[in-house]
């Protein structure tokens, strides 16, 4: 049994809720509520799962796994089919370096702790963190767009015809842009993929407004 701890508005929960929905695996979704009292992600029963206290946490077979991209490529390993990842070493350093550009340079200067951080801590209104959190996506996406539409590996998806690793981490950033109200018209292939994405039942399934602890 799969189970996992995420939220429905987290991002790297809902890359891990997709990548679970194409390898077609059922799962127990356990919500951790990260505004409700302070954050559930900060309690101390938390804390026994994930000591970091952030989500997505995989819990199978007896272990616990941590950060979204490690627990895509778990699953990758463990179910290989349809694989996340090219068969040829090439093909997955693209990927990874795709992903990467979403998971580790995009998101992380605009996660929740980043936002209250720059509101409680910095005292920053409301209207110049929505501004920061779209200047880092819009200066992200100026490169993804130029990686993804220059490459003849870019295909219906990131990489070819089926979907995978770096779709998983373009999706929700996408998700999160229209929330922001980023303008993605200079974004034509970032807005194609997504699209392609988005036709797919597996990542309907997994989006947020479809999770049972979405508000």
């Amino acid at each position: 049994m799969l189970k996992l701890y995420g939220y429905w508005r987290s991002s790297a929960a809902y890359r891990v809720r997709m990548g679970l929905e194409l390898k077609g695996l059922s799962y127990e979704l356990a919500p951790v509520h990260l505004m409700r009292n302070g954050g559930e992600q900060r309690t101390a029963s938390y804390a026994l799962i994930n000591p970091q206290g952030r989500v997505p946490a995989l819990e199978h077979d007896g272990r616990v796994l941590t950060q979204s991209l490690a627990i895509l490529e778990y699953l990758d390993e463990t179910w290989r089919q349809p694989a996340l990842l090219p068969p040829d070493a090439a093909g997955r350093a693209r990927v990874r370096a795709l992903a990467q550009l979403v998971a580790c340079d995009i998101h992380p200067l605009n996660n929740l702790r980043v936002l209250q951080y720059l509101e409680r801590s910095l005292g920053q209104q409301e209207s110049a963190r929505n501004d920061w959190y779209r200047h880092w996506i819009l200066d992200g996406f100026e490169a993804l767009e130029t990686l993804l539409a220059r490459s003849a590996e870019t295909g219906r998806y990131c990489h070819g015809d089926s979907p995978g690793l770096a779709d998983l981490c373009l999706v929700p950033q996408v998700y999160n842009a229209r929330r922001y109200g980023c303008d993605l018209a200079p974004f034509p292939t970032i807005v194609r993929i997504d699209a392609a994405c988005g036709a797919l039942e597996a990542f309907q399934r997994a989006r947020p407004e479809r999770q049972p602890d979405a508000e």
